[in-house]
């Protein structure tokens, strides 16, 4: 259920984009980063962080979302990148990038988390827990997810072996069995563990 105390964007004027991502703590395959301007004159039943819904609530959500929003954008953040930069980084500027790949410029950006990008394309404000308070912030974080779960998808079938598409990359125990048995592959970051420890133990 969402939190009866969200009304942070009921004080905002102009048109408020929320920004979420998927994909931080998983050991392999891209962070995604969504940013969504809902329309007020189209509203959306049910929306929650991500977390809280179930995978078919969050695929019908993301159809609505994508049908009446006045703008979204989706954009992955690679492994490659994750590793030269850290993962914290990496979420940042793919939450600059999103808001940057919207077609419609926003007044002000609300933003998950306790940290701001820098280099915005307009205000933000940051907001701990804001995929469970702001609808605009919900509608990222299930477009990040639904994203980020489609592409491990299709990472599943291009590295057979680590069942991507189960664990969607976390560090599960079938995950970790196929990492000590087939090794990390080009989707798995270097940076974290156990791959660190592989890497220091050759």
């Amino acid at each position: 259920m969402m939190r009866a105390d969200r009304r942070f964007s009921r004080t905002l004027t102009g048109l408020v984009a929320g920004v979420d991502e998927a994909g931080r703590g998983p050991l392999a395959g891209p962070v995604m980063v969504a940013a969504v301007i809902l329309d007020p004159a189209r509203p959306i039943r049910g929306l929650d962080d991500s977390k809280a819904l179930s995978a078919k609530q969050r695929e019908t959500l993301d159809a609505r979302i994508r049908e009446r929003a006045l703008a979204y954008s989706v954009v992955a953040v690679e492994v490659e990148e994750i590793d030269r930069i850290n993962i914290l980084q990496a979420s940042l500027i793919g939450m600059s990038r999103a808001l940057r790949a919207l077609t419609r410029v926003p007044d002000v950006a609300l933003i998950d988390g306790n940290q701001l990008p820098r280099e915005l394309p307009c205000p933000a404000h940051a907001i701990v827990d804001g995929d469970a308070l702001e609808p605009a912030i919900s509608a990222a974080s299930i477009l990040a997810k639904v994203a980020r779960d489609a592409h491990m998808r299709e990472l599943d079938a291009r590295f057979p072996g680590y069942e991507f598409a189960q664990h969607k990359g976390y560090g599960t125990p079938a995950h970790l069995a196929a990492l000590d048995r087939l090794g990390p592959c080009a989707q798995h970051r270097r940076s974290f563990m156990p791959m660190k420890q592989m890497e220091f133990a050759i």
